[in-house]
């Protein structure tokens, strides 16, 4: 079976009781939206990672504000990424504050609309699990960075 790490840095921009979010399609072509960020470049810091995405992705510039946590997810045999394939992602989320740039949508990239939500209408929206994953994140502010339903791992030998 085939492995492949993707790392990835994203954004929590929340203003005014509105989060930020991007418009991408699913693997089937839904519309779903997801949170501003992508993968990190080899020798791209995951702070400028995100910064870069922000601004690919909505038009703004951010300010880095904190590291909310940290997020792992494996799938064994997902046909999203190939039934022999062992897909990990490792998805860092940070607290983003827009400090200038205007609303735009980005051309020729992996999302293709970007808009502000009010936070009471997030979970009607059709949308990635890393969401909800960011804004718990960001409202709980755990010491660990962990989501409260992703365990700690366990401690191996010499580690």
């Amino acid at each position: 079976m085939r492995r492949n790490l993707r790392v990835a840095a994203y954004a929590v921009c929340v203003r005014g009781g509105r989060l930020l979010l991007a418009r991408s399609p699913a693997p089937d072509g839904t519309p779903e939206w997801v949170l501003p960020g992508g993968g990190i470049e080899h020798g791209e810091d995951p702070y400028d990672t995100v910064r870069r995405e922000v601004t690919e992705e909505t038009g703004y510039r951010i300010e880095v504000r904190a590291l909310l946590g940290v997020h792992s997810r494996r799938a064994v045999g997902d046909p999203r990424f190939g039934r022999h394939r062992d897909h990990h992602a490792l998805r860092l989320l940070y607290e983003g504050e827009v400090t200038g740039g205007e609303l735009r949508y980005e051309v020729g990239g992996s999302t293709d609309f970007a808009a502000w939500h009010d936070l009471a209408a997030v979970p009607g929206l059709v949308r990635v699990p890393l969401v909800d994953i960011g804004l718990r994140l960001w409202r709980e502010r755990p010491p660990h960075g962990r989501p409260a339903d992703q365990p700690l791992p366990r401690q191996v030998n010499g580690g």
